[in-house]
């Protein structure tokens, strides 16, 4: 690990002396010591270059980033391996920065505010070098509702007026990795800090749920597409649903509760009026029931005649036969 200092306000991690081929491998383990565990895949060829100052304000913790154009991404599996959440807090000094998270796609610019969530799945894209302030507060010092924070996380916040303009300020002036508090005055402006978080996330919260929800529809309508386009696939289901659309199994789950059924239910449903049809074709091509049921993802040829006899009332061979019997 390259340092150029370390001390107790904090370190700088430096891809500079490191040999080109470890580079990408060092900034991969330089982001997880200053943050947390994510995935690096670097935008451009050649040597991969960054730079983190990283440390501590109370509670928080602060870095500044400055790097190479690179894709950042936490999947589900190190959101379940780390102990801690924080939301996270990033304004963008230079270039831009794409954020993924429960179904949003956003863009901020210098200035902006982005906010995400650690303990779901997103990525972060900066298509070209890029430097930023980031912070991280953890979730359980802001003491906000998961309702709340799940109508917040993903999203980019204006600052040029308001409270966005008022934490972007304090993000770019006094909570910085180099700053040389006491531990009792960082403590302080720490609480203060996240008090102000918590307000600001609250207010947007409160304007999310205000308004019209056409992204929600949206993002329900790309789950039931590829739904549709997998029901063939044995190993469908709630988790690969979610990680294919890149939220978390949580926000699906939350797609469905206007929806009378669940993601499991649905997914079984569809295959089973597939089954339904194709069963009632009526003709000698007609496969038998195993190989319909195994065409539409059913593993175990005992339970789908169990559910099928459930919804239809009849075993799926007298289903099939009935129709035979018709033509």
């Amino acid at each position: 690990m390259d340092v150029e200092k370390e001390s107790p306000m904090g370190q700088v991690l430096t891809t500079a002396s490191v040999p080109d081929r470890d580079k990408l491998a060092f900034w991969h383990d330089a982001l997880g010591r200053a943050l947390l565990p994510m995935t690096v895949v670097p935008l451009r060829d050649g040597p991969f270059a960054g730079r983190i100052a990283a440390g501590r304000v109370g509670h928080l913790r602060v870095c500044d980033i400055s790097a190479d154009a690179q894709r950042v991404t936490r999947t589900a599996e190190p959101c379940s391996r780390t102990p801690e959440g924080f939301i996270g807090f990033s304004v963008p000094k230079s270039g831009t920065t794409t954020l993924v998270q429960d179904g949003r796609t956003v863009t901020a610019a210098p200035g902006d505010l982005l906010v995400y969530d650690t303990t779901r799945p997103y990525s972060l894209d900066c298509p070209e070098p890029f430097s930023a302030r980031v912070v991280h507060v953890p979730r359980t010092v802001l003491r906000l509702p998961e309702r709340e924070i799940g109508l917040v996380t993903g999203t980019v916040i204006d600052a040029t007026e308001g409270l966005g303009a008022a934490v972007v300020s304090l993000l770019t002036t006094l909570v910085t990795p180099e700053q040389p508090y006491s531990r009792e005055i960082a403590g302080r402006l720490a609480a203060g800090v996240a008090h102000l978080f918590a307000t600001l996330v609250a207010e947007r919260a409160q304007q999310a749920e205000a308004e019209p929800a056409p992204q929600r529809d949206r993002m329900l309508l790309r789950v039931r597409d590829h739904i549709e386009r997998h029901l063939e696939d044995p190993s469908l289901s709630p988790e690969t649903v979610a990680k294919a659309q890149h939220i978390s199994v949580r926000y699906l789950h939350r797609l469905f509760e206007g929806e009378d059924t669940t993601v499991a239910r649905h997914i079984q449903r569809r295959r089973l009026e597939q089954c339904a049809r194709e069963l009632s074709r009526g003709d000698e091509t007609v496969p038998t029931v195993a190989a319909v049921a195994q065409r539409w993802g059913f593993v175990s040829p005992a339970h789908f005649s169990r559910v099928f006899r459930g919804v239809y009332g009849v075993p799926p061979r007298d289903w099939r036969d009935a129709r035979l019997v018709v033509r």
